[in-house]
């Protein structure tokens, strides 16, 4: 979808709202993961931390692990969505007026 509204010149306004619709209903999906990513983060912070490790050293080695960046590319992915609909949002706004003032 990012490459679609990124590539087409001439996006159609209902091509867009189609994309809006569908990136709004991932950006719960998106929750979802950073939910579980989270928590599986949070069990290997806490192994670090159970096995007597001083705090700050626990954290960067949980850093290291999979589940942080499972963690991070559900944040990210998150992010990229809220930008992509609020992108889509503007352009059809944007075609809204535009078709107003050109009647």
């Amino acid at each position: 979808m990012q490459t679609e509204i990124r590539d087409t010149p001439d996006l159609q306004p209902s091509r867009a709202a189609e994309l809006l619709t569908k990136l709004t209903a991932l950006l719960g999906n998106c929750n979802d993961e950073i939910r579980e990513a989270d928590h599986a983060y949070a069990v290997v912070l806490l192994q670090f931390l159970d096995a007597n490790e001083a705090a700050n050293r626990a954290r960067i080695r949980a850093e290291t692990s999979m589940p942080f960046v499972r963690k991070r590319e559900a944040r990210d992915t998150k992010e990229l969505v809220i930008e992509l609909v609020r992108s889509l949002k503007y352009f059809l706004k944007a075609k809204e007026e535009e078709m107003r003032l050109s009647r």
